[in-house]
């Protein structure tokens, strides 16, 4: 993850996880959510299934603040982001879900909260999963 020619964040092989926030969410689907990752069968086991966890493989998870992933197209051609949480209070929220990582045992590696992040991402698989607490 780069911001303004910077390397801010990288991890390995492990999960990119783009979390957004809307008004209603509070720390404890932080928490839910960090352990609902840390804990995703989404990794390939010895046979090629995807079988294990994070937790179980590479421990590594980069997180990505990305309050577009509530934007409403239904209406119209211009997404409206009312549904995404102000700046305020999302970024702790994001934090916690990077805290909560961490203290599971996460390397965690993040962007930079409310700057133009390039992220560039190698999706092996692909496997796309949507969470929502």
């Amino acid at each position: 993850m780069t911001v303004d020619g910077e390397v801010v964040g990288a991890i390995g092989e492990g999960l990119c996880v783009l979390v957004g926030v809307t008004h209603d969410d509070g720390h404890e689907q932080a928490s839910k959510l960090a352990d609902k990752i840390w804990h995703l069968r989404v990794m390939d086991d010895d046979a090629g299934v995807m079988n294990r966890s994070v937790a179980d493989t590479t421990r590594e998870v980069l997180v990505v603040s990305q309050f577009t992933l509530y934007g409403d197209a239904s209406a119209g051609r211009r997404p409206s982001w009312i549904a995404a949480a102000r700046p305020e209070h999302a970024e702790p929220l994001v934090q916690a879900v990077v805290d909560r990582l961490r203290a599971l045992g996460a390397t965690v590696a993040t962007g930079r909260f409310r700057t133009e992040m390039i992220v560039d991402i190698q999706n092996d698989g692909p496997v796309t999963v949507l969470l929502e607490l």
